[in-house]
This record gives C-alpha cells, structure tokens and sequence, in this order.
C-alpha cells in the first residue's frame, strides 16, 4: 500500500471518528431542559388495568413530595397522590384505571409538582372508559335509621357505623386491588357546616388522611375517594352527625314524655282533696 494511499485511509478515519464521537457525546438528557420528568409505562389503557407513574427529578430537596394529580377529558380531577422522591431523585407509582369519575373515555392527563410551580411537568395517556363499576349498591347505616347509595371497584363494603361522639361514618371494606369508592351521605344522615355554610368533610383510611373528590346538592354530598389494595377502614368526619337514637326513636321518646306529663298532671288532679 503506498504511502499516499495510506495517509488518505487515515484522513478518512479521523473525519469519520470526529462526526461519530460528538454524536455519541451530543445524547440529550431530559433533566438539561426540565427539572422534572414523568411517563406511564402505557399510551393507552382499559377499565381495571394498573397504570405505572415514574420519573426523575433535576434536584433533591429534602422535606418536598412529589405531587401527582390525574385529571380526566373536562379537568376533574380522578386521582391525586403525595410520595417522597428516591435518594436516586427518582419516582414511581401506580393507580388503577376505572371507577368514579373515570366513566368518560379519552385523554387523561398525569402532572407532577415537585415543590414550587416551576418544577412541574405532565403528560397524557388514553383511557378506553369505565364499564365495570359496581353501583346502585345501598347498605343501612348502623347505629341510624338511614340507608345509604354507593359503588365501589377494587373491593367491597361490608358496613357502615355511625360514630356519633367522634361525629363519622366508619366504612369497613375489603379490598382486592387499588379502587375507588363513591359514596352519597345524605344530609340529615352526617354534614359539614361551619357557620351554616358547607365546610370540608375529613376522609381518613386506616386513619391516614387523604384527597377526594365531591359533588354537593341541597339533599346530599357525594365523595368519591380512592383508596389502595389493603385498605380496611374509611372514616369519614363531618361536624354534625344525627343523634344515636334517630329520627324515629327520638319521635317515639318525645311521644312518650308527653304522655307522661299528660299522666302525670291527670293523676295530680284526682288526688287533689275537694273542699
């Protein structure tokens, strides 16, 4: 091989190495344009399955969560969640598609926050709707005279107690996977009041508090609240509750003590010397 041919090969090598090495160099990282990242590990998903949120984080900060809320095709939210960040400045999580105001098929939208405003970003996936919800379910409230409607996924009821001194609804559940249950609490049954105005009800799961969603009419408060595989127990915590007695005993003990002074002033009369 003659010298000049040799010298052109070797010309030809290092321009090839001087393209290929930056390309390998000039990889983008997502964390050089955003502080923080998150996917699903599916575009597309139906009623049931478990959705998987991960992703990293720019910066560690301590004492920060990750905020993850999941709003559904018209911006309700459907699924909200607080967890630490990994020592890694990574994330991972997992909610099951279906239940509550997940019935609407379409584009859903996860976004993360991780402290301030500019650490957030989102993203989308498709959900085929919800067609497995078990409603038009009632169970009778024990402890009252009232019966009250729900559906569940993920589990199942198995009653309901009123705590009339810790003024709550306690919802004992079996669970069988992540799920959600939407419960309609009439309000003669348990408020939220402060001042004759609606106020917020408490919602605690093996006394844990956590988010849910509601929907509000003159008669009744609908909460839609999910809770994760191994839950056992939903308390609900209102400011009033009914009295332990109820409306019917309570109308029966007014009947009876009316009686009683009626009675009681008619033998007062009998006994009365006449002069």
């Amino acid at each position: 091989m003659s010298t000049r041919f040799k010298g052109f090969a070797l010309l030809a090598i290092l321009a090839v190495a001087i393209v290929t090495i930056p390309a390998f160099a000039q990889q983008e990282n997502p964390l050089d344009t955003v502080p923080i990242t998150v996917t699903t590990d599916k575009e597309s998903y139906a009623d049931g399955e478990t959705i998987v949120i991960s992703g990293e984080s720019k910066d560690f900060i301590s004492g920060v969560q990750v905020s993850i809320v999941v709003t559904n095709p018209i911006g309700n939210r459907v699924a909200i969640q607080q967890l630490d960040l990994e020592p890694d400045k990574t994330y991972s999580t997992s909610i099951t598609a279906g239940g509550g105001l997940w019935k609407a098929a379409g584009t859903y939208t996860v976004k993360v926050q991780y402290g301030s405003d500019n650490r957030s970003n989102e993203t989308t996936f498709e959900f085929s709707g919800s067609s497995g919800t078990t409603s038009g379910k009632k169970t009778h409230v024990e402890g009252t005279d009232f019966d009250v409607s729900y559906s569940i996924t993920g589990g199942k009821v198995l009653g309901i107690t009123a705590d009339v001194e810790a003024k709550s609804l306690l919802v004992s559940i079996e669970t069988t996977s992540d799920g959600t249950l939407i419960i309609t609490l009439p309000r003669g049954l348990i408020d939220a009041k402060i001042n004759g105005e609606d106020d917020s009800f408490f919602v605690l799961i093996d006394g844990e508090e956590v988010e849910f969603t509601e929907e509000i009419t003159s008669e009744d408060r609908t909460l839609t609240i999910h809770f994760q595989d191994g839950a056992e127990e939903i308390e609900i915590i209102g400011t009033w509750i009914i009295p332990e007695f109820g409306a019917i005993a309570a109308l029966v003990l007014a009947v009876a003590i009316i009686s009683i002074i009626a009675l009681s002033a008619k033998t007062r009369l009998r006994l009365m010397p006449k002069y």
